[in-house]
């Protein structure tokens, strides 16, 4: 049996700006481009939060002003430019933290990682007691607070650690793990948003038990491929491995709407903030790619990409949204809706990346899913 610590730095980018800047502390504070260049927020305070301000929400949403009531949907918000390289400095920092108790180290973003310490450096017993080290020097060594998880495998340490933020830690112990999970409504499952929630609950299914009481061959008929992940989680499942140092295969966002889409306006608008996320992604993690896939999910599920291969590698929003927009004119729409936008770039320059990982080709925007 593994034991899994899942590490999520709290409102990262938000809380170095913060924390570098006493005059943004306890202020709600948003990490993104303006809204007046059709920004998007990368980073949201704990004190924005409460205003409903989420990272990948386009800038002007958060800011939106209501004429009528003569009120900002969050007064005093403060617009900050994100500093990757600081963030990236103190993310290289961290790790060096948890390469103290394991190698095990599978990063999924600047401020996000899995460690499988079930043998560690330290010979420490329990892993919970390892998390609590690792915050402390986290905090000692930063200034900045972390949550952690602590299971058996990658889900549930997942889900752990979203239960008590910020500066948190839970422990899912095995004798728990089944229970846990039957009590969980099924939007607070890892992997299930929004618009794959809503579904759910149209078929009935309105928490882990109910999930798991539906066959494998029920949830493949109706979510495909993704109906073996939700089988198997339902019953506190998930044998994948903590991975470290694996090459990138590329960088990516796509957004589900909660409504389709039949406008094409409309479509090329929510385009263009996917375009401004995968630029904010590339530039987090300092790569460029040569190939770009656009996916499209029509209103029936049926789904197409298309992609493009240049001679060089791109990293910037207007060439990215200007090759998006070119392959998503070549689609014939046929008056048909959309449910999904999806950008990806691949063949990834990955030069200046020492320590690096495998991502899925889509990487969810966090609009809405």
């Amino acid at each position: 049996m593994r034991k899994i610590v899942h590490v999520d730095m709290d409102a990262f980018y938000a809380s170095v700006e913060q924390r570098d800047n006493p005059s943004y502390r306890g202020k709600p504070l948003v990490v993104g481009g303006s809204p007046n260049q059709r920004g998007v927020v990368a980073a949201a305070s704990y004190e924005a939060r409460k205003f409903g301000i989420h990272s990948a929400m386009p800038s002007i949403t958060a800011f939106v002003f209501d004429v009528a009531a003569g009120i900002a949907k969050c007064p005093g918000l403060i617009f900050v430019r994100p500093r990757f390289d600081v963030y990236r400095e103190i993310s290289t920092a961290i790790h060096a933290i948890f390469k103290r108790y394991t190698d095990l180290v599978e990063g999924v973003a600047l401020d996000e990682a899995y460690l499988d310490v079930t043998e560690n450096k330290q010979n420490i017993p329990y892993a919970s007691t390892i998390a609590k080290h690792i915050k402390t020097a986290i905090f000692q060594e930063t200034q900045l607070t972390a949550t952690a998880g602590v299971s058996i495998n990658k889900f549930l340490a997942k889900m752990a650690s979203g239960q008590n933020k910020p500066n948190g830690l839970t422990v899912i112990l095995p004798e728990d793990a089944i229970a846990f999970v039957e009590q969980l409504p099924i939007e607070k499952f890892h992997g299930i948003g929004e618009v794959t929630a809503a579904k759910m609950h149209s078929l009935g299914i309105h928490s882990g038990a109910d999930l798991k009481g539906r066959t494998l061959s029920d949830l493949t008929h109706h979510f495909g491929k993704a109906g073996h992940y939700y089988y198997k989680i339902a019953r506190a499942e998930d044998d994948r491995p903590v991975e470290a140092n694996r090459v990138r295969k590329s960088i990516g966002a796509e957004n589900s709407f909660a409504q389709d889409l039949s406008d094409v306006g409309q479509m090329l608008q929510e385009l263009e903030q996917i375009a401004q996320i995968v630029e904010q992604r590339l530039e987090q993690h300092e790569t460029r790619g040569r190939t770009l896939t656009l996916k499209v999910k029509f209103s029936d599920y049926q789904q197409l990409t298309r992609s493009k291969t240049m001679l060089a590698p791109i990293s910037e929003l207007s060439t990215i949204f200007e090759i998006a927009k070119a392959l998503f004119e070549s689609i014939d729409l046929e008056n048909r809706s959309i449910r999904l936008l999806g950008i990806a770039l691949s063949n990834l320059d990955n030069a200046k990346q020492t320590q690096v990982i495998q991502l899925p080709l889509f990487q969810n925007a966090g609009i809405i899913f």
